[in-house]
């Protein structure tokens, strides 16, 4: 998992989704990669994926990859949590 620490940045998400993990990645405004890591594919994981995406700045949106239906409770659990997907 790598972090560079920001604040007060627009932040946004992108998610390669597998069986068992999601790969998150967040940047920028100007598409610069501010960190990447893994998450499991559970409750607890899409939970985590979204405190860490937060903890870069204001988050505005996540892409989920929409390979078959792995990215499917990922995605329920951001609109829920009102983060335009």
């Amino acid at each position: 998992m790598t972090i560079m620490a920001s604040t007060g940045l627009d932040v946004f998400g992108g998610v390669d989704t597998h069986g068992r993990t999601h790969h998150a990645a967040a940047i920028d405004g100007t598409g610069r990669l501010l960190g990447d890591a893994e998450f499991a594919a559970t409750a607890a994981g899409y939970a985590a994926l979204l405190a860490w995406l937060n903890a870069f700045g204001r988050l505005l949106k996540v892409g989920v990859e929409g390979t078959g239906t792995y990215g499917a409770g990922l995605a329920r659990h951001l609109a829920a949590q009102k983060v335009e997907v």
